[in-house]
């Protein structure tokens, strides 16, 4: 059965989830309110994914009647290291080598809020790149596409075509939205 959901507020820039929500068939307004993604010390990886998209959605506190308000964080995790975004192409250079011929672990948070209650949930896919040589680095940096993303890469990119040896778990979850536990979430609030 397909459902239908009342109005849908996406808390977020970023095309992909954007995407992947058209994919899904949810009507659904972009919204998008500034929050601070600083996070306090001591937390896991886990934990600190949660904590920014419940701070996201906390944003929206008091000012939504009648909508849903969806919230994201995805955050690229090897050996207890988080990588977040490149900060420039070094940087990205940098992340990217520490991933190449590693498996790291990718964690995106969701936050939900309806009628005032707030729902997370969080999927967690392991990733397994193959050896990249530096050029390969190089030439994928310099189409600019890794500098908006956690990890330096999108896994729907060239780098991802021809890195990735394979995934378990979500492959929508490393794209930046966990498409299958989002609808079965949303489909419990309605």
């Amino acid at each position: 059965m397909i459902r239908t959901f009342p109005p849908v507020i996406l808390a977020s820039k970023s095309p992909r989830r954007q995407e992947l929500m058209k994919l899904l068939g949810i009507d659904f307004r972009v919204v998008l309110k500034e929050v601070d993604e600083s996070y306090p010390e001591g937390l896991t990886p886990t934990e600190i994914a949660i904590y920014i998209a419940e701070k996201k959605v906390h944003a929206f506190d008091e000012t939504i009647s009648n909508e849903i308000v969806i919230t994201a964080d995805t955050i690229v995790v090897i050996n207890g290291q988080i990588l977040g975004k490149p900060e420039n192409e070094d940087h990205a250079f940098e992340i990217l080598t520490t991933l190449s011929g590693k498996m790291h672990e990718v964690i995106t948070a969701v936050s939900l809020l309806k009628d005032n209650q707030v729902h997370s949930f969080y999927e967690t896919s392991e990733v397994y790149f193959k050896a990249l040589t530096p050029e390969q680095i190089r030439h994928y940096i310099s189409a600019g596409q890794p500098m908006d993303k956690a990890g330096a890469y999108g896994i729907q990119e060239w780098i991802g075509l021809i890195a990735i040896e394979r995934i378990n778990g979500s492959y929508t979850n490393v794209v930046g939205l966990p498409t299958h536990r989002l609808y079965e979430e949303l489909s419990k609030l309605v």
